[in-house]
């Protein structure tokens, strides 16, 4: 069974499942699930907690024999299996569908783990363990969704943020939702009178925010041009090398070229998506940017990605992070900056 991080809550306060697998790159909603499950299986009496770290020669035997031992000192336990960033491996995904099909009595087995690509969520270890338990997916905030986390935090530490104050603090921890949590609790402290303003956030927290170069080609798509500034910025702060990002930049505006083309030719976009293997998900932010590009934008953007390519290699003079942004705000529908030679 399925739950999302802000599910488990009240997953909890009505039952624990026998067996839980938290896994996920958002490393702060992944931690707190684990907790939160530890913690409950503490109050219902699971009094006993084992761990095990999977790493390079880990014995999956270990497993079974605790899955099979009594406990000596108390009638319930926590079996707490780390499995951090490692594989199971073929010996791992037996052991791991055999407890899934005879789970151990008066014990619950706690999975922690890091990114499972999907490749691994079709496995049959992970079916297993979801038919028999319940597996929490720690997934990152996109920008959408992260006001309404942080406003949530903010009412649950007692502050009342107003809407300027959530908006400010999501831009200034976009894609950090530790360092998130960090800032909160400062203002729980800072903020005597409970009232959080814009005024109080600028004053108490740092720009924390942490990109990849995939957020900034999102924000230019769906054309938010501050965003786009904004995400450069911190690339470029954080030594991200500048042609990762024209590689990126230039696959996205080839598929919008080729999408621009097909509708000058009164050709099916489905055949272009098809073509370039666009996932669904992909699609609207694709299709919301040829609503405002021809065909003549998209082909001068991807000159100006030849243009920032040879400029990276010193064949032109010039800032190839100039000529980024410049791009990326084009991107956006926004002209500031002079094309590139």
């Amino acid at each position: 069974m399925r739950q999302r991080p802000d599910q488990l809550a009240a997953h909890l306060r009505k039952t624990l499942a026998p067996l839980y697998l938290v896994f996920g790159e958002e490393p702060l909603q992944a931690q707190e699930a684990a907790d939160a499950i530890r913690a409950t299986a503490r109050e219902r009496g699971y009094s006993e907690r084992e761990c095990l770290s999977v790493e390079t020669g880990f014995d999956w035997d270990a497993l079974r024999q605790r899955a099979a031992g009594l406990s000596l000192f108390a009638a319930r336990r926590l079996l707490d299996l780390r499995l951090g960033n490692a594989k199971p491996g073929d010996a791992g995904a037996k052991a791991l569908s055999e407890y899934a099909a005879r789970p151990a009595e008066d014990t619950i087995l706690l999975i922690t783990a890091g990114k499972l690509d999907w490749s691994a969520q079709k496995t049959r270890w992970f079916a297993a363990l979801d038919n028999a338990g319940v597996v929490v997916a720690s997934a990152p905030l996109d920008l959408r969704q992260l006001p309404a986390w942080i406003e949530k935090r903010l009412r649950t530490r007692g502050l009342n943020p107003t809407p300027e104050a959530v908006t400010l603090l999501s831009e200034r921890i976009e894609g950090n939702l530790l360092a998130a949590a960090q800032e909160i609790e400062k203002l729980a402290l800072a903020v005597s009178d409970r009232q959080l303003t814009a005024e109080a956030v600028l004053a108490a927290v740092g720009d924390s925010s942490r990109y990849s170069i995939y957020d900034l080609v999102d924000a230019a798509l769906i054309g938010q041009p501050e965003r786009v500034v904004r995400i450069h910025n911190g690339l470029r702060g954080e030594g991200v090398e500048p042609v990762l990002i024209n590689w990126v930049l230039h696959q996205e505006i080839r598929i919008l070229t080729a999408l621009a083309f097909a509708r000058s030719q009164r050709q099916p976009l489905d055949v272009v998506f098809a073509a370039h293997k666009v996932w669904d998900k992909r699609k609207p932010p694709l299709n919301q940017a040829l609503q405002r590009l021809t065909l003549a934008d998209c082909r001068r953007l991807l000159r100006t990605c030849a243009w920032i390519d040879r400029a990276i290699k010193g064949a032109e003079t010039g800032s190839p992070w100039d000529a980024l942004l410049a791009n990326g705000l084009r991107l956006a529908g926004l002209e500031l900056l002079p094309e590139s030679p």
